[in-house]
């Protein structure tokens, strides 16, 4: 495919650790340059961004507090102006905290709305106002990280949960408010990378929640993102990559299948 040889310049929030770093890695094997946001793994993103350059990619780095509007708004501006225009924008940076719904305070559910949804709209609409008539070699395209239990109910991240559940519908929404200039699509992880504090054995006990009966891998995430970025035609979707893990889940309404 030709589009396929186009030399992207890709903006990648929470690029410094796990698959934020996988999919910077992947893109930068064919990008012009990769911008990495960080917040405060700052040391993490420059270390990344000499990786890159040392493989003959441009890398750039820049910080947001993303859990801030003013520096949410501003991020896709202010790595235009670093690294020139941009052709990708990859909302992967996210908060993964324990609520419950029965319990879960104000404050927890704006930090998790803000992080994990707002801040990815606010991204967007900056980098769709900054691509407006732009003439660019392919079409602009923005790429939202999800994760397969929006397709069920998460009890034990309900913040978590909700705000991702908001992304997903802003995905579908944004595809159609920002056509046809930038085309807006979504990947849905499964078990690929242990939370925080766990190691892979904490994967390997829920293998059996998906068909697959297996883990995927951080690369295995870049690959469908690759694709979405590669495949002019394809806007509005989410790929799971998941094990097919979602299909067992079914929708609200369905029986939770783990």
């Amino acid at each position: 495919m030709a589009e396929q040889l186009v030399k992207r310049r890709y903006l990648i929030t929470g690029a410094a650790h796990r698959i934020g770093r996988a999919l910077a890695l992947s893109a930068a094997r064919d990008a012009q340059a990769v911008i990495l946001h960080y917040n405060r793994s700052r040391a993490e993103a420059d270390e990344l961004a000499e990786e890159i350059r040392s493989a003959g990619t441009d890398a750039f780095t820049v910080g947001a507090d993303l859990s801030l509007p003013q520096e949410a708004a501003s991020l896709a501006q202010r790595a235009w102006q670093e690294a020139g225009p941009i052709d990708v924008l990859i909302n992967n940076a996210s908060i993964f905290e324990k609520s419950c719904l029965v319990d879960v305070e104000p404050a927890e559910l704006q930090r998790n709305m803000m992080i994990n949804a707002f801040a990815p709209l606010l991204i967007s609409r900056a980098f769709a106002a900054l691509n407006a008539g732009r003439k660019a070699a392919a079409r602009p395209v923005i790429i939202n990280m999800l994760d397969t239990r929006i397709s069920s109910y998460d009890r034990e991240h309900a913040a978590y949960h909700l705000a991702k559940l908001a992304l997903f519908h802003l995905t579908k929404m944004s595809a159609l408010e920002f056509a046809p200039g930038v085309r807006v699509n979504g990947v849905a992880p499964g078990l690929i990378l242990p939370p925080a504090g766990k190691d892979q054995s904490y994967l390997e006990k829920l293998k059996g929640t998906n068909p697959l009966n297996s883990t995927g891998t951080p690369e295995q995430i870049a690959e469908a993102v690759g694709f979405l970025v590669a495949n002019e035609y394809v806007t509005g979707q989410v790929i799971y990559v998941d094990g097919g893990r979602h299909l067992i889940a079914g929708a609200y309404g369905a029986e939770y299948g783990g």
